[in-house]
């Protein structure tokens, strides 16, 4: 029996039901003459088989010497002479060739039925016929040597395109083992095979043969120990060989493929905009995992010749994780960044370097090979990825991190290109704000208090005037309040005194009460939250009640408003006809653009028919 875990075939007798995997070519499909060249040819049957053979071709030329003369008739001898050495062997021809020339001289050669070599045309006849069937068994032995060859060959190749198919098509390497082990069994007549992904020690009870790609032993073929000699030799120079081969391949197209997937996570990642920290530890997890190395570093060059220590992982729970987050160290301590800091290329080192590595040698690991981190052409970080493997990290492995770390670019570039964005916006809307505010306190200070002193002035004027003009001053009056009022209310649409003064819920509840629609105001407890929001949930409230009063055709507009712990909710919902796009240049554009500067979403539902409603969260 194989040892527990070990995968692997046993022959049909002591396989249970249910254990069987179905092989590629069934063994009933053999032709004879193959099955017959695969038996070992034994040479007390072939001896047999040889006198048999001769006995037959002796009855069998008994009547036919009455039409055939005496010399022609030892071809048919031969034909059995060749037919014994290609199926059984030189020997048994050997011995069929003296026996078909004794034979043929005693019964077939005058006189018949008895012994004439004294005489010098029979002794020729015989030796020349001795001699041609001994040469045709040695043809047929040939005959059988290659026959047997192409045979093994034939077998060979199907067996190694078997296993091919079975080993490179499958998608987990380990569930394809029982298969090859069992095709492998049978392509050699073997009790029983196995194949284990690790290194194992032969035993009494089976041998084990290494199966290597290149330095590195990949896998265990174990065989049973008293298998003979040509089959070991076959093992040795044709199928070991070739299973190393597709082992090889196998392994690395899972390589491939698990590189491909963690590829696809970080580019997943990249393209769905998630932030610089988070992409950062995607990349140095599955870089450190798919490189098979002790961890991996994420650093920033800085200006100042120092290095800053932006992500880290490693195979066993930050146990090497002895440089915080955030921190800085130079750049000399660090002899493989660097190489990568003055050259802008792929490096490696090893703690053999002594002039590289220096007073940092008793911590270093055995190697270490850095990608440098380019954004925009630019020289931005390197990626470390150290191991403790006595012998040098692949040579390819620089290929390999320079596809996660040209992915780190582009996220960067991507954050960089975003933050810059946002900082943009929130420019330009604080600098509106600001022009807001300076406008309603200069109409506050200025125009409106001249225009109030005014109106005083004319009551007075009015006081003393003749009756006749009285009416015309109080007209003018009248005229200068409404100027006044609509003053005021141009002043409070810039900036509402109310939102600084009272906060949050007093201005919307003015807005509510200044809207020419019904409004249904739902505010919990919101508390105070920072000016920044609380200027965009008015602002955002104001503009969407303007634009269900304007566009909507609405009878009525729902507005609630709720915080928790760190988010922000805002509902505004109308019944009007709904049908708005933000895409078509409609007001909405401004309210995302002042939502997305402070960090928040909005999602925008307005089917036909249906109304418009606005779900908008802020990080508060």
């Amino acid at each position: 029996m194989c040892r527990p875990g070990t995968i692997c075939w046993w022959p049909p007798v002591l396989r249970r039901p249910g254990n069987v995997v179905r092989c590629t070519r069934r063994s009933g499909q053999l032709r004879l003459p193959s099955s017959l060249l695969r038996q070992a040819p034994s040479l007390p049957v072939g001896v047999l088989a040889g006198s048999a053979c001769v006995a037959a071709v002796t009855l069998l030329l008994f009547p036919l010497r009455h039409f055939v003369p005496p010399n022609s008739l030892g071809v048919v001898y031969l034909l059995g002479v060749v037919l014994i050495s290609t199926v059984f062997g030189l020997g048994p021809g050997l011995a069929t060739a003296v026996a078909s020339a004794l034979a043929y001289e005693y019964f077939h050669l005058p006189p018949f039925n008895q012994w004439t070599l004294t005489g010098s045309g029979e002794f020729v006849t015989t030796l020349v016929f001795l001699a041609t069937a001994l040469l045709a068994g040695f043809v047929g032995d040939l005959a059988r040597s290659r026959a047997v060859e192409a045979e093994e060959q034939r077998r060979t190749a199907d067996l190694a395109a078997d296993l091919a198919h079975l080993l490179l098509r499958a998608e987990d390497l380990r569930t394809a083992l029982p298969a090859a082990a069992q095709r492998l069994a049978q392509a050699l007549d073997l009790r029983y095979a196995a194949i284990e992904p690790a290194v194992v020690a032969a035993t009494g009870r089976y041998g084990a043969l290494p199966m290597r790609d290149g330095a590195t032993q990949i896998a265990t073929l174990l065989i049973p120990t008293d298998l003979p000699e040509p089959t070991l030799l076959r093992l040795h120079q044709q199928v070991v060989p070739s299973l190393q081969a597709l082992l090889g391949a196998a392994c690395d197209r899972e390589v491939v493929a698990a590189e491909q997937a963690a590829l696809r996570r970080v580019a997943t990642l990249v393209a769905g905009g998630a932030g610089p920290s988070e992409v950062f530890n995607a990349v140095t997890r599955e870089m450190g995992r798919i490189m098979g190395t002790r961890h991996t570093d994420m650093t920033r060059f800085e200006v100042d010749g120092t290095l800053t220590m932006l992500s880290h992982w490693d195979d066993h729970d930050g146990l090497d994780h002895f440089v915080p987050h955030g921190s800085r160290r130079p750049i000399e301590d660090v002899p493989v960044a660097r190489l990568v800091w003055e050259t802008g290329k792929p490096a490696r080192c090893t703690t053999d370097d002594s002039e590289l590595f220096g007073h940092t040698r008793e911590w270093a690991p055995g190697s270490a090979v850095g990608s440098p981190i380019m954004v925009e052409s630019r020289l931005w970080g390197v990626m470390i990825a150290f191991s403790r493997a006595e012998g040098p990290q692949p040579e390819a492995i620089e290929e390999r991190m320079m596809k996660f770390t040209e992915l780190l670019g582009t996220a960067i570039a991507n954050a960089q290109s975003r933050a810059e964005l946002t900082a943009s916006r929130a420019r330009i809307i604080a600098a509106a704000d600001e022009s807001r505010r300076r406008i309603e306190r200069d109409l506050h200070d200025g125009a409106q208090q001249r225009l109030v002193t005014l109106g005083l002035e004319l009551r007075q004027v009015e006081a003393i005037a003749p009756p006749d003009l009285q009416a015309r001053l109080s007209r003018m009056v009248e005229g200068l309040t409404g100027a006044v009022e609509d003053l005021q209310e141009l002043s409070r649409g810039l900036h509402p005194a109310m939102l600084s003064q009272g906060g949050l819920c007093p201005a919307l509840k003015m807005l509510a009460r200044r809207s020419c629609l019904p409004v249904e105001l739902n505010v919990g407890d919101i508390g105070s939250q920072p000016e920044h929001v609380e200027t965009a949930v008015y602002y955002i409230v104001s503009e969407a009640l303007t634009n269900a009063a304007k566009h909507a055709q609405a009878s009525v507009v729902h507005v609630h408003l709720t915080v928790d712990v760190t988010v922000l909710r805002l509902w505004i919902r109308d019944d009007g006809i709904g049908g708005a796009d933000p895409r078509c240049g409609s007001g909405l554009i401004g309210l995302k653009d002042r939502v997305a500067v402070i960090g928040g979403e909005m999602e925008v539902t307005s089917p036909v028919g249906s109304g418009t409603s606005l779900v908008i969260t802020i990080p508060c």
